[in-house]
């Protein structure tokens, strides 16, 4: 996934739209024992659950949204071939079944995957679900006027790479086969073991092809989830969704579905949604948000009240802040220079800059600290808590600059925590200690990520950030390092512009594994192997904090999205 602006968009980021901004580590909600505060915790069906959200649920079409797991909100009116499993923490981070029978059925070096739909599958207006649905669903999701979702299909499946969907190709993907009416099968161009997780986005959810409405489909896309859109005002920023009475618990185990209606209102400012959900009054007593966090000062008031305290969700999502050098540039082309950088950072101030420790986890790998990703403790530049300026100036002698040096530092003017001034004034204090001057280069939201993401116009020295489509080490590594990733024409991921060749045949060999436990060892290695290049100084993984009002019950976050699960959620 993407940053957050990009994403949730990818979480944080579309929703992740995506999903948000993320930080990680194997562990769920604290505190709150997964249960709401006081009085009865068992959960019951029924009520009205309020979503309190900041942006606004655009584009609800299934081929449009690039979600995580298949989003939050989303995820409730769209099923697909396999999802996230439900539950918290480390086990949350599972790929398994959901429309399909299992997780899929790959051959032997997994180019090929095969699918079985569930049997008594049935849409909102009781008609039958097919496989020749959910080929449709991907296909359309391939026309031009329809695009924004995850790009893997259009590169992982055979012959797809120039389709333009059903519109104006009515033959369709050959590369997706529908023998009968309740299995699937995908053809790849490639051995790719995490098809399964591929396969948790909203593009595998069924659409009839009768009910296509092209881009009007997201007024009342046809549900296969627990619930249906009955309400979808400007454009998402108001959605009312209902029971679908079709939808059976007998063929979906992850979703609760205890409410009887969701009210989903966006558009809101993140303080007026955390002052509604501290102050949990009239319907607010039993609303949740998706996509706002407590910020320092909230999470300082919210600390010393412990009724408000006992109704914080905590959670951590694949995501990592860091630092990237554009070796290209002068004179981070010197690798003793990057490394120099990477000793004399003081971890302990940018965590206070980004909100203190209760908001961010200081980072010595690229790669997230859960397991799932395939973490491998590591710190191959180890500044401490502080910062070594010792070990930088030193570094920077045998570099050639015995006195120092001046450079820029690219940051975005966004007041996000991540890529923000206040981290950058945070680097610029500490490298000063060790000789470097930094000089600051505050830009737009816009401008900033449309500079740092153009092969043309990358700095030398500026703020990232990545989070995980799924978790795992595939979609973590592979945009920013494989070097056949890179984009001169286009969003470059690739900010170290890295094109080794040892690098891209692992990723490959990674790749055609499908014992993810495996393939998570590898990537963990990988990851260190990378680190040894010095093309990026992981900075902090971001904690998430979210409130949620007095009624709710059942709070589960899963290390996957980082997030309280709606579809978990009670109000009764």
């Amino acid at each position: 996934m993407r940053p957050p602006s990009l994403t949730t968009r990818r979480v944080a980021a579309v929703s992740v739209s995506l999903v948000l901004a993320a930080g990680a580590a194997a562990c769920g909600p604290e505190d709150n024992d997964a249960k709401s505060s006081g009085g009865d915790s068992t959960p019951h069906k029924g009520g009205t659950l309020t979503v309190l959200n900041s942006n606004p649920q655009q584009d609800f079409d299934p081929a449009r949204l690039y979600t995580s797991g298949g989003g939050n909100v989303p995820s409730l009116v769209f099923r697909t071939l396999t999802t996230r499993n439900r539950e918290n923490g480390a086990a949350g981070a599972e790929v398994v079944p959901d429309l399909a029978t299992d997780t899929g059925r790959p051959n032997k070096d997994a180019t090929v995957w095969t699918y079985t739909l569930k049997a008594g599958l049935k849409y909102e207006d009781g008609t039958a679900i097919t496989s020749a649905d959910i080929k449709y669903g991907i296909e359309r999701s391939f026309a031009p006027e329809l695009s924004g979702g995850a790009p893997y299909l259009r590169d992982w499946l055979v012959g797809a790479a120039d389709y333009q969907g059903p519109y104006k190709d009515k033959k369709g993907l050959a590369a997706i086969g529908t023998p009968d009416a309740r299995t699937i099968v995908f053809h790849l161009n490639k051995p790719e073991g995490e098809f399964p997780f591929l396969a948790t986005q909203t593009q595998f959810t069924p659409v009839p092809k009768a009910k296509d409405t092209g881009t009007k489909y997201e007024e009342h896309p046809v549900s296969s989830g627990p619930y249906k859109v009955v309400t979808n005002e400007n454009d998402g920023e108001h959605l009312v969704l209902e029971r679908n009475t079709y939808w059976s618990t007998s063929t979906d185990a992850e979703r609760k579905a205890y409410p009887d209606r969701i009210d989903v209102k966006s558009g809101l400012d993140s303080s007026v949604i955390n002052q509604r959900l501290s102050a949990s009054q009239g319907a607010d007593t039993a609303a949740v948000t998706t996509d706002t966090n407590l910020g320092p000062a909230e999470l300082a008031k919210v600390t010393g009240d412990k009724e408000l305290a006992s109704r914080v969700g905590t959670g951590h999502f694949g995501y990592t802040n860091y630092i990237a050098f554009n070796p290209t540039v002068k004179p981070f082309d010197n690798v003793k220079v990057r490394q120099a950088i990477s000793y004399a950072i003081d971890r302990s101030s940018v965590v206070n800059a980004a909100g203190g420790s209760a908001l961010a986890e200081s980072a010595t790998t690229f790669l997230p600290n859960q397991k799932s990703f395939g973490y491998e403790p590591y710190d191959l530049f180890p500044a401490g808590a502080t910062g070594n300026a010792a070990k930088a100036k030193a570094l920077l002698k045998q570099a050639g600059y015995p006195n120092g040096l001046t450079v820029t530092l690219t940051h975005s003017n966004a007041k996000d925590f991540e890529t923000s001034p206040e981290i950058a004034t945070a680097l610029q204090d500490a490298l000063k200690k060790a000789g470097i001057t930094v000089k600051l280069q505050g830009l737009e939201d816009n401008d900033y990520s449309d500079t740092i993401h153009s092969v043309k116009t990358e700095p030398g020295f500026f703020l990232a950030h990545w989070g995980a489509d799924w978790p795992s080490g595939g979609p973590f590594l592979a945009p920013i390092f494989d070097g056949r990733q890179i984009v001169k024409d286009g969003a470059n991921f690739n900010t170290g512009l890295l094109n080794d060749k040892s690098v891209n045949d692992e990723i490959d060999a990674i790749n055609k594994l499908t014992d993810l436990d495996a393939a998570a060892k590898r990537w963990g290695a990988l990851d260190k192997k990378i680190g040894e290049q010095a093309l990026t100084v992981p900075l902090f993984h971001p904690v998430y904090k979210r409130l949620y009002g007095k009624d709710i019950k059942n709070v589960v976050i899963s290390d996957w999205t980082g997030v309280l699960d709606i579809s978990q959620v009670a109000v009764k």
